[in-house]
């Protein structure tokens, strides 16, 4: 027990001796570090890194308040001859043949094609913009909203250049778009496109700004907005979105090779196509100015040959004798790399800048030579014929009925009414438009319409426009009478 006692006694006083060693150390330890950090500098805290991207977007509300103001457009183009329709002068031996028979069953007869695009209101009272080459040589031109209400539209007119067109329906308080201005656009900016691809109406697709004035290649077209935004066959013509609800661009073509979309799509900057929308309005054409010149791209080392800083500006390549660059003293070899203060950054801005002044205007221009700035001054003139035009004539020329209807007519000789022994005098030599749709054909012998007899052309022109939206026509053909109704409403 004693000698318990005394091992447990020495284990206290090692572990108290030791506990003071171990104390002693921790001291020293502590000391060393204290004087340690006294003598170095003192640590920055981190900085906090700015989050730049805070989550992905919701498009609802933009989608639940302009989307309403996004249209389908269907279209009836012009019906096209084909090499396998027969078609004979009245004096050819088959003439007769076909004029009582009709075509045979089994020869292809020319068809309307049909076509869809997209289109946004820009008006209450009706205007859409949409693009060129969805209403292109249109019969016919049908609109329709997103509450199902369907109406036809008047072609104003067309500008190919831009690709750019103007149609407009008849009625008030319609729900518009707001406008943006696409100069502000950026690349990575979130943009959503609204439209009618393969025929499914209203759908919307997302992505963000690629590149902002990207040059296509073709003369006068615009600078082109490049969107990663799902466009497809349906959706030309349909508006570009920014975040704001602004329309900033009309969806007009893609990059593909397979017809479909892969990931390359282009829109029109809407500031251009407002201007092109104003004057088809005013004048149903386009009118652009040019300077008589014609520039190249300044790359890396024609800079360096000129002695520029970088590759900027258009240069010249030839000025035209006589013309107003040439008045102006732009010579070969100039850079120009200002026009009235604005920037040319590329040579693909200058056409556009130049064609958008009125004919007569006078420009300052800024270029570059022998190794310093110059001032000009030239004066614009006219381009006698740019691409654009005012409105099919199936919707331009309604004076006359027979292209209301779609008709071209002529009068029967004597002799040719006592062969086909009718009471009718007006032959039908083409059809197309609404008459086609309705089944005329080429031959038929028109006798009247909505009941009232017609002997001549003007008989036709005064009973068409006494008609309705439909019009019954009494037609011959094959020695049997028929009505057939055509809807020109």
């Amino acid at each position: 027990m004693r000698s318990t006692r005394f091992r447990v006694l020495a284990a206290a006083i090692a572990a108290s001796i030791g506990l003071a060693a171990c104390g002693s150390d921790f001291g020293s330890i502590a000391s060393v570090a204290r004087t340690a950090n006294a003598a170095a500098p003192a640590l920055e805290k981190p900085a906090v890194s700015e989050r730049l991207v805070t989550g992905l977007p919701d498009f609802t509300a933009l989608v639940e308040r302009y989307g309403p103001a996004v249209v389908n457009v269907q279209v009836i183009e012009k019906i096209q001859e084909t090499a396998l329709t027969p078609r004979f002068a009245p004096d050819d031996p088959f003439y007769e043949f076909f004029r009582r028979f009709g075509i045979p069953r089994g020869v292809p007869q020319p068809q309307p094609s049909r076509g869809q695009g997209s289109g946004f209101i820009v008006s209450p009272d009706g205007y859409i913009l949409t693009n060129a080459h969805v209403v292109q040589g249109a019969s016919e031109v049908t609109v329709k909203l997103t509450d199902r209400r369907e109406y036809k539209a008047k072609v104003i007119g067309l500008d190919e250049p831009t690709d750019v067109a103007v149609i407009k329906i008849d009625e008030k308080n319609l729900p518009t778009v707001k406008i943006g201005d696409p100069s502000k656009l950026k690349p990575g900016e979130w943009v959503i496109a609204i439209g009618s691809p393969f025929g499914f109406e209203n759908s919307v697709t997302a992505g963000i700004v690629s590149a902002t004035s990207r040059a296509m290649g073709r003369n006068y077209a615009p600078p082109f907005i490049q969107t990663d935004v799902a466009v497809n066959p349906g959706n030309s013509g349909g508006p570009l979105f920014n975040m704001n609800g602004e329309v900033v661009g009309i969806n007009s073509q893609i990059y593909s090779r397979t017809g479909g979309y892969m990931g390359l799509s282009f829109a029109i900057p809407i500031d251009v196509a407002n201007n092109v929308k104003e004057q088809l309005i005013a004048t149903g054409k386009v009118t652009r100015s040019r300077i008589g010149i014609q520039i190249q791209e300044v790359d890396a080392q024609l800079a360096e040959s000129f002695g520029l800083d970088r590759p900027r500006g258009a240069l010249v390549a030839m000025v035209e004798p006589d013309g107003p660059g040439d008045k102006a003293g732009i010579k070969p070899g100039d850079v120009i790399l200002k026009v009235d203060g604005k920037l040319i950054e590329t040579s693909a801005e200058l056409p556009l800048l130049v064609s958008s002044k009125k004919p007569g205007e006078k420009l300052e221009i800024e270029v570059w030579r022998n190794g310093s700035t110059k001032r000009l001054t030239a004066r614009t003139e006219e381009i006698p014929d740019s691409g654009s035009r005012v409105a099919a004539r199936a919707n331009a020329g309604e004076e006359a009925s027979e292209s209301k209807l779609g008709l071209a007519v002529r009068p029967l000789s004597p002799e040719e009414k006592r062969q086909a022994n009718t009471e009718g005098s007006l032959l039908v030599q083409d059809v197309t438009g609404p008459a086609a749709e309705a089944g005329v054909r080429r031959g038929d012998i028109i006798l009247g319409v909505n009941g009232t007899p017609v002997k001549s052309l003007q008989d036709l022109q005064a009973a068409a426009k006494k008609g309705g939206k439909v019009v019954a026509l009494l037609i011959e053909r094959g020695g049997q009478q028929i009505f057939v109704p055509v809807r020109v409403g």
